[in-house]
This record gives structure tokens, sequence and C-alpha cells, in this order.
């Protein structure tokens, strides 16, 4: 009875960690260094939101991380708000040490991490995804990455869209 309670332990401490990663969603077209979400922005942020309201059936996600600025903050509020958890602002700039962080501060939980369209393809290799995540064009903000990191076995990196796709110019 010991030896199963003891595996027991062991094996749920070692649980999937999961990471969901998003660009900012459309932002205004200005001259300004940090702009805020569009109109169309704010109606894929409330997308974002329905589709990860309820991302696991037995535990809700643990943090929202967003880079520095409006558009990331603004993507993120809504289901911040949804779900009553904080926003939390993280550096971006070191995918590798954002990666680390992650991963020994929430093993085992399921995270949002919101970023731009240069830190997305090399994030998700650092969590031992995939390698071959596109570079993400201009106006493509659609795209939600899951990576699935067990504790034990092969790291699997889903890609899918969310919210309505932009009419081409």
């Amino acid at each position: 009875m010991v030896l199963a309670l003891g595996l027991a332990f062991f094996f749920e401490s070692q649980a999937t960690t999961t990471v969901i990663v998003v660009r900012h969603a459309d932002v205004v077209a200005a001259l300004g260094e940090d702009p805020g979400l569009s109109p169309a922005g704010a109606i894929r942020a409330e997308e974002l939101a329905r589709v990860l309201v309820e991302v696991d059936v037995d535990r809700p996600l643990k943090a929202i991380l967003v880079a520095p600025g409006k558009a990331y903050r603004e993507t993120a509020e809504p289901l911040a708000r949804r779900i009553n958890l904080p926003v939390q602002e993280v550096d971006s700039t070191d995918p590798d040490a954002l990666a680390n962080w992650i991963l020994k501060k929430y093993k085992g939980e399921i995270v949002l991490v919101v970023a731009d369209a240069m830190t997305i393809p090399t994030l998700i290799p650092k969590f031992q995804g995939s390698k071959r995540v596109p570079d993400l064009a201009d106006g493509e903000y659609d795209n939600l990455y899951v990576v699935s990191i067990p504790w034990y076995g092969r790291v699997k990196t889903l890609r899918v869209r969310y919210g309505s796709r932009p009419a081409p110019l």
C-alpha cells in the first residue's frame, strides 16, 4: 500500500506541462511604438478567451504570461477576467531563460504565453517542441500553438487557428 501511494505521488509530481503560445492579437496600424489592439484584435482577444476559458476539464490555466506592451496585455485581459487570473508581464527577449523559468515554476501546469511574431518560432524549440515552427507573416494573428511537455517521452507541438482570418489585401 505504501509503495502504491509512493508511486502515485511520484507519477503525479511528474505530470505533463502544457504551454500555449499565441501572438498578440491584431494591432492598430499606428506610428506609436506601443500600439493597442484594433477592433478586429479586440474581437480576436475575446475569441481567444472563449477558446481557452475551459482549456482543461481537470485543471485550470495556472498562469497568463505576456511580453511587455499594450497589445500583449490587451490580448490576454479578456481571458484573465473570465478565469480571475492576473496577467503577468515577463521578459521575452531571452527565450531560453523564459522557457527554463516556465518549466521550473509551472511544472505540470498549463500556461498561456502571449508573445511577438519573432519570439514564437524561437521559444517553442526551447521546450524541445517542433523546430519547424514557421515565421509568422505581418498580418498573421490566428495561430495558437500547444506544446505538451511530458515528464518522459516526446514533446508534441500542435498548431491550431482561432478567430477569423483577415481578408487579403
